[in-house]
């Protein structure tokens, strides 16, 4: 079977996952049946899909139409003989018991059409076990969404022991066509990839305060400022649910062993019934509290390398053993953990032997299995290599970790390659378009460039505020920071061909920062813009103080400074910072199409036009330097951590003026 010959997918279980995995297909156009024990139960799930559907239509993420068609695809069933009927691909999301999905595995082969494929989504259980329960182990596989599945764009593709290669490409197709991003899990293994990464990284969080060797406080400041995660590592277990990761890290403690040994601390959790935010309370206070209050300067050096020598021990097991390859993981990581960067990644920054060395400590001092390296660890370590191979010898130089690069037709095209975490501005971007560009411009096949995000969501939602966060408030920290930005955004600005920023989705602070150095703005209906600086007690400091008044005139630009609001692509254009405004469809295309047409100009002309045009500008540099002091200025205040702090928690600043 190929995937167009997929037409009606049937979803086992219509809770938060099932209803998200049906509402996912419904809208890559498959008929869709949603099942359930009980017609309460599909119904409830029903009722989600139109509402999260009529909500993305709200949202401009699709038109109302779509969303109407989309729900006509879903039938709501509770007979399972007739929701398997003529099912080409059934996808199971019962709840996470092995006892539970085998007793639905085994009443599905009584009805399900023989050509029919299944496919799990448990998070950790395994496919071999479940798939000896039918009589088509080879047409069975693990196809894992994340919750939210509407948001999330990672699928993992988990092969079992009798899985077949058609099975596994298949499956992998559909999620594609589904719009999401598959990364294959060559062997069944606990945890797969991202919990296999993610739920020891949140007990080894627990065993540090449970031994006494850290705070709460300092665990989650190095987990969120220090490594840059999105979460503390008890935020995020409270946002996730204790229970979930906790009953995942039972089952690996189960087939693996006592490295895998859950800590007091989350059992004494899951046994009160405190499991985050979901009851009220976690190991942060919801209801009396305020809630996970993590501060930015409490991160220990200690505590940043024992959990990524815990994350890089997991990542070489899981290699070792021939699960997943380093970019595999890396990539299923920052997809399903919303990490800034991958563990691999990560692990090679620090240093293997660094981490194999806290390991290797530890594993004296306390004797616990989960300290013990993995052999593969000891081998990179001795090599020198790293997860990566090392530093490679040869031309590299349209190769990059955050972004990517391609010439066509004469056209640069850059693409900002952070979608995990929409395409947000780290200082590693920084320095890689800074690369990136000064590469373009020597390049004579180059005639415009077009600057784009990956994703449909965001063109650059901004700074990476996490960072600036682990900066801490240091003026000098501020004004460099201001500069690399200004200097890698003035790269652009300066480049002698047409640019063209080509925009989709978000297009926030310093990504509408960066969006102002080139010549020409193309939008999407849906995108929106706007400077939030404000709001965390910032200014504009790669630019936008100089160049939004240029554009807009001064009146606008301290409207759309001081109100830190979001503007839609219609208004930017009525303002005159975007040229033209395009249907969200086809987009890239769209863009690319647009950029050609400059490409095709009269190269010199062009570019003494640019310099005219820019010499008859007021005086850059001050401006530009008065930004940078300022910026680093505001590096000093209160108001900047409150903001911060606010931001990163989802509620509202409370400024004081200090």
């Amino acid at each position: 079977m190929k995937v167009d010959d997929i037409n009606t997918i049937t979803v086992l279980g219509a809770g938060n996952m099932g209803h998200g995995i049906a509402e996912v297909a419904a809208l890559a156009g498959y008929d869709v049946v949603l099942r359930d024990i009980k017609d309460e139960f599909v119904q409830k799930g029903y009722d989600q899909i139109e509402w999260s559907l009529n909500k993305l239509a709200e949202k401009d993420r699709l038109s109302q139409e779509d969303a109407d068609a989309a729900f006509d695809r879903v039938t709501p069933v509770v007979d399972l003989e007739e929701a398997v009927a003529n099912a080409d691909v059934v996808i199971e999301a019962v709840p996470e018991k092995m006892s539970i999905k085998k007793e639905v595995y085994t009443d599905l082969e009584k009805f399900a059409p023989d050509h029919t494929v299944f496919a799990t989504n448990t998070s950790s259980l395994s496919i071999t076990e479940l798939s000896e329960v039918t009589e088509r182990p080879e047409r069975f596989c693990g196809m894992h969404f994340f919750n939210p599945p509407v948001r999330m764009d990672l699928v993992e593709v988990i092969s079992g022991a009798h899985t077949a290669d058609e099975t596994l490409e298949l499956i992998e197709d559909l999620a594609e066509d589904m719009g999401k991003t598959p990364v294959r899990v060559r062997k069944d293994s606990p945890g797969f990839i991202v919990n296999r990464i993610l739920v020891p990284l949140m007990n080894e969080a627990a065993w540090i305060v449970h031994s006494g060797d850290a705070t709460m406080a300092e665990v989650d400041a190095t987990t969120k400022y220090d490594l840059g995660l999105p979460m503390g590592s008890f935020e995020l277990a409270d946002y996730v649910g204790i229970d979930v990761g906790y009953h995942v890290l039972e089952y690996m403690h189960e087939v693996l062993g006592d490295a895998y040994k859950p800590c007091p601390l989350l059992s004494e959790k899951v046994e009160e019934g405190n499991l985050g935010q979901k009851t009220g309370k976690g190991f942060y206070d919801y209801e009396d509290g305020e809630g996970a209050q993590v501060p930015h300067d409490e991160g220990k050096e200690s505590v940043k390398n024992r959990l990524l020598g815990v994350m890089a021990n997991e990542v070489a097991g899981l290699i070792g053993n021939d699960v997943a390859h380093a970019d595999a993981i890396d990539r299923a990581v920052k997809l399903g953990g919303r990490f800034p960067d991958g563990p691999a990644k990560m692990a090679d920054n620090t240093g293997i032997p660094t981490l194999l060395g806290a390991l290797d400590k530890l594993h004296e001092e306390t004797g616990e299995e989960r300290y013990e390296a993995v052999e593969y660890l000891r081998d990179l370590a001795q090599s020198g290599d790293g997860f990566y191979g090392g530093d490679e010898e040869g031309d590299d130089s349209l190769s990059f970790d955050d972004i990517s690069v391609a010439v066509r037709d004469g056209v640069g095209h850059v693409t900002l390659d952070r979608p995990h975490r929409l395409n947000t501005i780290s200082t590693e971007l920084l320095d890689e378009l800074s690369e990136a560009l000064d590469v373009l411009a020597d390049d004579d096949d180059v005639r415009a460039v077009l600057l784009t995000g990956a994703g449909d969501r965001a063109f650059s939602a901004g700074a990476d505020v996490t960072s600036i966060a682990a900066g801490g408030a240091d003026p000098v920290t501020g004004v460099e920071l201001s500069r690399k930005g200004q200097q890698t955004f003035g790269k652009l600005e300066k480049l002698d061909e047409p640019v063209v920023a080509g925009i989709d989705g978000f297009c926030l602070g310093g990504g509408m920062e960066l969006s102002m150095c080139a010549d020409l703005r193309i939008a999407t209906e849906r995108s929106e813009f706007g400077q939030p600086e404000h709001n965390l007690g910032l200014l504009p400091g790669w630019g936008g103080t100089v160049r939004l008044q240029r554009i807009v005139g001064t009146g606008r630009a301290k409207e759309i400074i001081f109100s830190a609001d979001r503007y839609d692509a219609e208004t930017m254009a009525d303002y005159g910072f975007v040229n033209e405004v395009v249907d969200n469809d086809d987009f890239e295309t769209q863009a690319f199409e647009y950029a050609k047409r400059f490409a095709q100009g009269p190269p010199v002309a062009q570019r003494y036009t640019k310099r005219a045009m820019h010499n008859g500008w007021e005086d850059t540099e001050s401006g530009l330097e008065v930004e940078a002091q300022a910026f680093g200025l505001l590096f000093t205040t209160t108001d900047l951590m409150e903001g911060i702090a606010a931001f990163t928690s989802d509620r509202d600043p409370e400024f004081t003026g200090e």
